[in-house]
């Protein structure tokens, strides 16, 4: 009776609720049942008021019946409501916005734990606030009535600092003035600054860290809040995997920090994994294998740009045709969406594709190209799992280009190849496959094997040819020969000027196959790969 009593509480106020926040689009919360534990155990997530995963909030019964002598239930209901509310429409807001906090609180706490704890807490003050100082609520009743610990005083006391609304935290009150100065520091922070938030959990997490750390030594070193946070916790499952996609995509933008990027990663692996981020595939994670931080990296990064590459006529033997269904993935064309079985819908396991395929008969049609990339990893290269390499970042922009108009990659990874030193990888739509071939480093001379090279480019006479390297190639004169013979189009960039590049523009200058971008300096690439290549792909005339 007591959780249908609350679904009806849900029900009558839901609505007004949705008015309040300006109608955010969040499902009708549910409500969890209270478990019934076992003599002697501890009943699951005991004193868990909220829940919340992909938008879905689940209010828990223990939680509401256990507050119901302090607090009337409708109440206890819509202070957290409210809570959980204020972080979708405001704070974290998204997962970025979520990596972006916890990555500052490291910056200062130095322990994947205390940064976790330091950015729930920040973002839980951040969400309280906004819903006191914008709405009409029941939080601050909800924190009058909480049963505290140091930290939770503390908090408790920033409130009534910052709110001006008495919550029964007394000043004489010796561990209330232990530390008075903590809370006169909490008490500068603005809070409601979005642009200030990184500047503001630093600040936070200097003078909270303290605090953390003495709990953390009385409880052993283990995780003081737990799953014990009354207003819910703030793991990944929250999001879906969309959002943690687009959360990757624009930190990788907004850090273009390698080692940064995977140390975040790295403290979430557990997480993710546990959330089935990238389960179906595409997303930096292979079948059955596990998340490849720098492979992501790139993968993100590159999924920011966009290059368009001309169509030239392919001759075929017929037209394509819709001819059966399969599930849509991130990175699928959305020209091939089937909008009718897909229900209006872009989701994994919902959204499905056309597949195609060649009718009879013969003809020709403008289409893209399969592109063969190759790529210098030698050691005068930047190694890419180390630092950001933007050899690698367009040589990845150029795949997406090319597989996101159908066609297939294949990349030749070179170093002293005749000696061991490369990689090679045939041609193939699988894109996180490509970005670990293209992430490899040698690390030694350069050389390429052209033995390598005939398999891949024979037969093919509709192909595109990419390669970047620095041209300090010791079969220099092999590869401009080789280079001479074929029609194919091909873009070179190589990076800096010496006299390896010079004899191979010179060699070359009369070929209007072949587009060479020379760079001074690597950190140049991007505007090249981005930028004047486009003019290549979509002109008809050599730069």
């Amino acid at each position: 009776m007591e959780e249908k009593n609350l679904e009806l509480i849900i029900k009558e106020i839901w609505p007004r609720l949705k008015k309040k926040h300006l109608y955010p689009e969040i499902p009708v919360p549910k409500v969890r049942r209270t478990s019934h534990p076992k003599e002697g155990e501890a009943e699951e997530d005991e004193g868990v008021g909220l829940e919340m995963k992909q938008k879905q909030m689940t209010i828990h019964a223990g939680f509401v019946s256990q507050m119901k002598d302090k607090m009337e239930e409708k109440r206890v209901v819509e202070a957290l409501l409210d809570h959980g509310v204020t972080h979708y429409t405001f704070c974290p807001w998204d997962f970025h916005t979520h990596l972006r906090l916890y990555s500052e609180a490291k910056k200062v706490v130095g322990d994947k734990e205390l940064a976790k704890q330091v950015s729930n807490r920040f973002i839980d003050v951040i969400a309280d606030t906004h819903c006191v100082k914008k709405r009409c609520t029941e939080i601050p009743e909800l924190h009058r009535n909480l049963e505290k610990g140091t930290i939770e005083e503390v908090i408790a006391s920033l409130y009534q600092k910052i709110w001006g609304i008495d919550l029964g935290i007394s000043a004489s009150k010796k561990s209330v003035k232990g530390h008075a100065d903590i809370v006169r520091r909490l008490a500068r922070i603005p809070y409601l600054d979005r642009s200030r938030w990184g500047e503001s959990i630093r600040k936070f997490a200097r003078s909270l860290k303290p605090l953390l750390v003495e709990e953390q030594k009385q409880q052993g070193g283990k995780e003081s809040r737990g799953e014990h946070n009354p207003q819910g916790e703030h793991d990944l499952n929250r999001y879906s995997n969309e959002e943690i996609d687009q959360g990757l995509r624009d930190y990788a933008r907004q850090t273009l920090d390698l080692s940064e990027f995977k140390d975040v990663l790295e403290d979430f692996s557990d997480e993710l994994t546990g959330a089935g981020y990238g389960r179906e595939g595409g997303m930096g994670r292979g079948h059955g294998n596990p998340l490849d931080a720098d492979v992501l990296f790139y993968m993100k990064l590159a999924e920011n740009y966009s290059i368009p590459v001309k169509k030239v006529p392919l001759e075929k033997k017929g037209s394509l045709h819709p001819y059966s269904h399969s599930p849509w993935e991130i990175g699928s064309p959305f020209q091939e969406v089937d909008i009718w079985t897909s229900f209006g819908k872009i989701m994994p396991g919902i959204t499905q594709v056309w597949t195609k395929r060649e009718g009879k008969g013969r003809g020709k049609i403008e289409g893209t190209p399969d592109s063969l990339i190759a790529i210098d990893s030698s050691g005068s290269m930047i190694n890419p799992r180390k630092s950001l390499s933007y050899a690698v970042l367009g040589a990845a922009c150029a795949a997406n280009a090319y597989l996101q108009n159908g066609s297939k990659v294949a990349v030749y990874n070179f170093s002293d190849a005749p000696m061991g030193g490369k990689e090679i990888l045939n041609y193939t739509d699988r894109r996180e496959d490509i970005y670990r071939v293209l992430c490899k480093y040698f690390g030694g001379g350069t050389a390429l094997d052209l033995e390598d090279l005939m398999p891949l480019i024979q037969g093919r006479k509709n192909l595109d040819l990419f390669i970047i390297t620095d041209m300090k190639i010791t079969n220099l004169e092999a590869l401009i020969g080789f280079f001479s013979q074929i029609q194919n189009r091909m873009t070179t960039v190589h990076i800096g000027d010496n006299p390896y590049a010079a004899r191979f523009e010179k060699a070359v200058e009369g070929q209007k196959n072949i587009s060479i971008y020379t760079v001074k300096r690597k950190e140049d690439i991007p505007h090249i790969v981005l930028g004047r290549i486009k003019d290549y792909f979509n002109s008809t005339s050599r730069k």
